[in-house]
Formats: structure tokens, sequence, C-alpha cells
């Protein structure tokens, strides 16, 4: 009797595919760079007449763009290198260095960007932080900095997470006080931070009492920073709930964002060939450079950023299941949650969806501190992913030469195996002073 043909359906393909021991390392790779090549082909398409218009190179803002995308590949192999020892210890320092730097920021808006020192300036905004002839916004790095160090507050403390006065030394004053710095001049990098600060929280195993309070006080913080902060916030939400009757420019913009979705259809008028970003649709190459890819892509092109957003979440989710540490876990979990909610922030305010935030959509959107963020940010997350046990006993098994060390990254400490272990490199969850060290509390 011949023994049963293995079947050769595409599901069984795929399946073959993600048993692979560097699965989720490889997936990530290929979404990640996939969207970085839309966003620069997509951020030419946005700026090329304007460019060339204004300083008669249209590749200029495509390549101050470029130069930051490079800038980010150093930041991705540099993080790709560090051991998870140095992702724990870092992220005090950062957390030192954002409350400051924020601090500064909000002085130097109040005072209309007077504010200098040591030839550095804040704009009017306060958003961008001018040093020489370059600009920076730190409230990216600030993402990074409540992430390393949350993760890392949570794990020394995961033996008492139960407890709420735990979680008040120092975890929830030093995070309030960074939400309410940043959340005060941009609300939508607060959401994006609250974002974090709530997965980590909620992979962490914090108890659901303890959760549904801190929603509660988000709501009515950010609803406060609504309607008795800057006046415009709340012009932003009038024009949400009717932008046809709104005159100023948050009105114009979602109207102009609506008519790119509109004309672009299914296949798009073709790549270049939009007229909404002629001056017409404004931030096209930022905030709204999702109603650019809409007008001249179309729907597929619209369903395939979107396909290469849930690949980078899959793979993200997949590395924080799969690897045993529990640092390692907390943080590709809220850095997959932080990319991945930004992404639909920024979707949802394109289409209509959400109220106007100010938001950038990852890997895509023109600006470089937030590309080097992200892109670092995925240098973790790969350093993760050669970190599950099979993938380590993978590359243990088949070592690089030594220019593929040097290029590449250094081999993963490899995993021993516990009686705690699942098949993938997943640990049971151990409970521990009523909290479970995976997942939620019981």
């Amino acid at each position: 009797m011949t023994a049963p043909r293995p079947s050769t359906s595409p599901l069984a393909a795929l399946r073959g595919l993600l048993s692979r021991p560097l699965a989720s390392y490889y997936l990530l790779l290929a979404s990640v760079g996939l969207l970085v090549a839309i966003g620069l082909v997509m951020v030419f398409s946005a700026t090329g007449v304007d460019s060339f218009e204004q300083s008669g190179d249209s590749f200029a803002v495509v390549a101050k763009q470029g130069m930051w995308a490079l800038l980010g590949l150093v930041g991705f192999w540099l993080f790709q290198r560090l051991p998870v020892n140095t992702y724990r210890s870092v992220g005090t320092a950062l957390m030192c260095v954002a409350i400051p730097v924020q601090l500064f920021m909000l002085i130097g808006g109040e005072m209309a960007g007077r504010l200098s020192f040591a030839g550095i300036s804040v704009d009017e905004k306060a958003n961008w932080l001018h040093v020489g002839a370059f600009q920076v916004q730190p409230a990216e790095f600030a993402k990074l900095a409540l992430l390393l160090w949350g993760a890392e507050i949570l794990v020394r403390k995961r033996d008492l997470l139960g407890d709420l006065k735990e979680l008040t030394v120092p975890l929830f004053p030093v995070a309030g006080v960074l939400l309410a710095l940043i959340g005060y001049h941009d609300l939508g990098t607060m959401l994006s931070l609250l974002t974090i600060f709530g997965a980590l929280l909620w992979i962490g195993g914090v108890r659901s009492r303890i959760l549904g309070l801190l929603l509660v006080i988000a709501v009515v913080g950010v609803l406060i920073l609504i309607f008795v902060g800057n006046e415009y916030r709340g012009a932003r939400l009038a024009s949400f709930w009717h932008p046809e009757l709104m005159k100023d420019t948050d009105g114009f913009q979602a109207m102009q964002s609506y008519y790119a979705i509109s004309n672009g259809g299914w296949f798009g008028v073709g790549l270049g060939a939009g007229s909404l970003k002629w001056g017409y649709l404004p931030e096209s190459a930022n905030d709204f450079i999702y109603a650019v890819i809409a007008e001249e892509l179309g729907v597929v092109g619209c369903m395939v950023v979107l396909a290469l957003f849930a690949v980078l979440t899959y793979a993200g989710l997949r590395i924080a299941r799969r690897v045993t540490d529990p640092f390692r876990r907390l943080a590709a979990g809220a850095a997959t949650i932080w990319l991945a909610g930004q992404a639909i922030l920024n979707i949802g305010v394109v289409i209509g969806l959400v109220p106007i935030t100010g938001v950038t959509l990852p890997f895509i959107s023109a600006g470089g501190s937030s590309l080097v963020v992200s892109l670092a940010t995925v240098g973790m997350l790969a350093s993760f992913a050669r970190a599950e046990p099979d993938a380590a006993a993978a590359l243990h098994a088949r070592p690089p030469g030594k220019w593929g060390r040097i290029l590449w990254a250094p081999l993963p400490p490899l995993a021993s195996a516990g009686p705690s272990e699942r098949p993938g490199g997943a640990t049971r969850p151990r409970q521990r002073g009523g909290v479970t060290t995976q997942g939620r509390s019981k």
C-alpha cells in the first residue's frame, strides 16, 4: 500500500511556511521592507510637483526621506544586535531624558517659540525641536522610552501586579507626567502613548478592575484636553461631525480626503496622476498620505497596505507569544499594538471614522523622527524573533560566517528546555502572587 501524498493545497503550503523556525523574522522584515518602499514611492508622488515648483528639484523631499530611512536602517541594525539586558537597562535612562525634554518643549511652546538653549530651539506648536539645520520630534522617542521603561517596571513587579499601591510607585505617576506633558500640546501622540501604556498593562496581567479605572481616567483626561485645553481641538471635533459645513482648515482637509478616496475608485487614477495633492489636500505627504494612496492606487492599493500592516501585526504578536522571556513578551506585544494602533488611528482619520489627530502612518508618511524610531523598534522585534527557541536552535545549527555576524546580528542565546515550555517556544503561565506571568490575571 502506497503512503498518502502530502497535501499541496495553498493552505497546507502556508502552514508549512509558518512552521519554519524563522517565519516570524522573515514576515517582519518582508512586511516592513515593503511598507518603507511604498512610503518612499508615495512621498515622491505626493511632493514631486510642489518640490519642483519651490526648489527646482522634484526629489528634494523624497531624498530627505530616503536619508531618514537610511538612518532608520542603521537604528534597525543596531537594535537587532542588542541583548535583552541592554533593553531592560536603557529604558530608565531614556525616560530620565524624555520628561525634561518634554518639559522644555512645553515651556518653549508657551513662549511662542522664543525659548532657545545652546542653539536648540522649540517651534511655536511645541512639536519640533530645532537643532541647527535639523529638526526632531522628541515625542516619537518618548514612545520608545515608555515602552522599554514600562516593560521593565512591570517585569520587576510581576509578583505584585494585583496590588494597586505597587503600581503607583513609580509606574503611574511617571507615566502620567509624561502623558500630560505631551498631551497638552499633542493629543494625537498622547493617544499613541496611551496605547503603549494600556498594552503593557494588559499583556503584563494587570487586573481588569485596575484597567477599567485607568480607562475611565484616560477618557476624562482626553475630554478635558479637548474642551478645556486648546480651542482648535473643539473645532476639530465639530468638523468631524459635519466637515461639509465647516470652513476651517480641518473641515476642508477632511472633505478633500473624501474627494481623493472617491476619485480613486477600485483601481485608482494611476501612480502620480492624483490631482488632490496639488494644493488641495493639506499634509498630503504626512498625515493624509493614505488619501493619496486611495486616489492613485484605489481600493486595491489601500488593501495592499492594510494587508502588510496585518502581516506585521501577526508577526509581532507571534513573536510575543513564542518568546520565553517575560520582558521580551511584554515589549514585543506592546510595540506591535503601538504600531498597529497608530496605523489604525491614521487610516481612521483619513476615511472619516476618527476626528483629525495629526498622527502619521508608520513607515509610509514623510517624517524622519517617526521613521527612525519605528525602524529601530522593528529592529528590537527582529532581535526577539531570533530569540524564539526554535529560531535560536536553527541559527545555532547553521551559524553564519564571520562577515554575516559582523553585518547582521550575533547568535541569540539558546533557550534552556524546561517542563513549563510548550512546543514552539511558548511557556505555560505560572501563577505568582495571584497574577500569571503570561496573559491575564486570575
